[in-house]
């Protein structure tokens, strides 16, 4: 790879641009483009400090009146010389100013490398410069606070710490085997449970993370399911706050799948609300039907309307159906009506049961925090020990299960290679977490993933 000097928008539009530059020409690549208002050059001032002045192309007019700074490592995000401009967010400024970049040989940063550029140069291990791309990329303030947390070392310094663990057993173990004329305390069976069953535990309790962490980040997929007339559309516009569905009294109305995101706490629920669920020889309405069936047979979460102003029908049976066995929600909504409906039916094949009113928004806010209670969310800490990251998961399985059967050989009486094998397994697998034994093709493929300019 080209470890010379890099420049990147690191804005995606609005009132402010950035460009960031990195590498050992960064100042003075900015020098040629950027005239403090004070005189002198950039790199002539304080490194932190932002300095006012404007951006001049080849030496031609003022394009923009903007702000610059220049950093030196080792105070620096990537460990590199840098050097950021602070312009407005004119697209056509900001295109100017990389092309006079270019033209000096600076060279567009590619996915990620900023952030690879700090990991190679130790400012962030592995966990931490992949929660860049988790932070860049939340959509609750929830999510945000967890990646920040893994970015602040959350992960990585509780890996760290069993892995060190583990290495100094192994390396005792390895010092009473090599040297035995010298006088080193007996490596104990006793000592290497205790320290391999706590790493277990813990190594298990993050990678079990996983899955509630990986709904928090990805969101959770949701289908509103019912015959029609019973308010689906009513209650995917009340769950958005706003009027997105059409709703009217004809059924059929919905024969297509429309999928919107709607925020409940630390859940993003990707909801879609569907056609009703009856039999009918409309084609279109028929071919509305067998989607709303495919979507629910995806789908995470199952909300399953019901009228409660009108009796159970063959229709709301084939709706039961399609929620048994299913993490589901009977929603009984019409609460506002006189009731119709056989509720005990309802009790019966549901667990959850809801009763509301989409039209007037009772009963919604019980219903709001049932689901994330359903997820396993609602009294989540979010310190940035729930792993949002596949990779990290299956490198915490692997090293949890290594764990495990080192301890069943030190339990068992295996011979002490034996055992030491499995915890250097564990060690390995804990290492590509943190980036401490990790190949460049993983490397590549993690940093791919990123915007530019991160």
């Amino acid at each position: 790879m080209d470890h010379g000097t890099i420049a990147a928008i690191a804005t995606a539009g609005g009132p402010i641009g950035i460009i960031r530059l990195s590498g050992p020409r960064a100042a003075e690549a900015v020098d040629a483009v950027f005239r403090p208002a004070a005189g002198g050059k950039l790199s002539e001032k304080p490194a932190n400090f932002l300095t006012y002045g404007t951006v001049c192309i080849d030496g031609g007019a003022a394009l923009d009146c903007c702000f610059a700074v220049h950093m030196q490592p080792p105070r620096t995000s990537t460990g590199e010389k840098m050097a950021e401009l602070q312009c407005h967010g004119s697209p056509a400024v900001l295109l100017e100013i990389m092309n006079a970049l270019y033209r000096m040989g600076i060279r567009q940063a590619g996915p990620g490398e900023f952030t690879r550029r700090a990991f190679v140069n130790g400012k962030l291990d592995l966990a931490a410069a992949e929660a860049v791309s988790d932070l860049t990329a939340a959509r609750t303030a929830e999510a945000a606070q967890n990646a920040a947390a893994q970015l602040m070392g959350a992960v990585g310094t509780r890996i760290r710490q069993i892995r060190d663990e583990l290495l100094e057993m192994v390396a005792h173990f390895h010092a009473v085997i090599d040297y035995p004329d010298e006088d080193i305390d007996p490596f104990l069976f006793e000592n290497a449970q205790e320290i391999i069953h706590r790493a277990a535990g813990t190594l298990y309790h993050l990678a079990e993370s996983y899955e509630r962490g990986r709904i928090m980040h990805e969101g959770v997929p949701c289908v509103i399911l019912g015959k029609p007339n019973t308010g689906k559309s009513t209650l995917l516009n009340t769950l958005l706050g706003r009027d997105r569905a059409i709703v009217t009294e004809i059924p059929g109305t919905t024969r297509d799948v429309l999928e919107e995101t709607v925020r409940l706490g630390p859940v993003l629920l990707r909801v879609s609300d569907t056609a009703g669920i009856r039999n009918t020889v409309d084609p279109a309405e028929k071919e509305g039907i067998n989607r709303a069936l495919r979507t629910a047979s995806s789908a995470s979460i199952i909300l399953a309307v019901f009228d409660s102003s009108a009796p159970l029908s063959d229709d709301d049976l084939m709706v039961m159906a399609r929620a048994t066995g299913r993490t589901s929600i009977a929603v009984v909504n019409k609460c506002d009506l006189p009731s119709e409906v056989d509720m005990e039916r309802i009790r019966r094949q549901f667990q959850n049961v809801v009763p509301i009113s989409a039209k007037t928004g009772e009963g919604v806010e019980c219903l709001t925090k049932l689901i994330p209670h359903l997820l396993g969310l609602d009294n989540a800490v979010f310190d940035g020990e729930m792993i949002t990251n596949a990779r990290q998961a299956a490198a915490l399985a692997r090293a949890a299960s290594r764990c495990e059967e080192a301890l069943f050989g030190a339990q068992s009486g295996m011979t002490y290679d034996a055992v030491v094998m499995d915890a250097e397994g564990a060690i390995a697998a804990l290492g590509e977490i943190t980036g401490q034994n990790v190949t460049d093709d993983i490397v590549d493929k993690i940093f791919s993933t990123f915007c530019v300019g991160k």
